[in-house]
């Protein structure tokens, strides 16, 4: 019997101990996070896109109805929403071109790339396609005008380095 005890308490120090390599890895992230852009979040001191999905740029404007409207700022509008419903949890995947972490993030329970591209406020970009089909077949956000790719308009604008 003492040595049960001894196995279990063993087992118990590994346990919290991998529980605690997995909290401090970097590249998983949680609490409350602030909005950059459309795809883009700062949470514990770093930046990060979120992977899955293209929002159109900051100062992207899209047509609906013969109007423009600016469909960037009413997607970071929209990732401001998701954010404020409480603390972000974030699992990266690497790093891209400018440094920031790449990851797949939830609030609530809700993946909140997949929600934006359920909204029409984003493009499926190698995943989501079932949320994508879902907004652009009741005509939502983006899905309801016409609007240039994001990684077209990121091509004609290029940002200043």
């Amino acid at each position: 019997m003492r040595i049960f005890d001894v196995i279990v308490a063993f087992a118990l120090v590994l346990a919290i101990g991998f529980v605690a390599e997995w909290m401090l890895r970097k590249d998983v992230v949680a609490g409350p996070a602030t909005v950059i852009d459309g795809d883009t979040l700062r949470l514990d001191g770093q930046r990060i896109r979120l992977t899955g999905m293209d929002a159109p740029e900051l100062a992207q404007t899209c047509m609906r109805d013969g109007q423009s409207w600016p469909c960037g700022a009413t997607a970071r509008f929209a990732l401001v929403e998701l954010v404020q419903r409480g603390d972000v949890f974030c699992a990266g995947s690497g790093a891209d071109a400018y440094g920031r972490m790449l990851a797949r993030c939830t609030v609530d329970g809700v993946d909140i790339a997949e929600e934006l591209v359920r909204q029409g406020l984003a493009l499926a970009d190698g995943r989501y396609g079932t949320a994508e089909a879902e907004a652009r077949a009741a005509r939502r956000g983006l899905w309801a005008g016409r609007f240039e790719r994001p990684r077209d308009y990121r091509a004609a604008h290029p940002r200043p380095d």
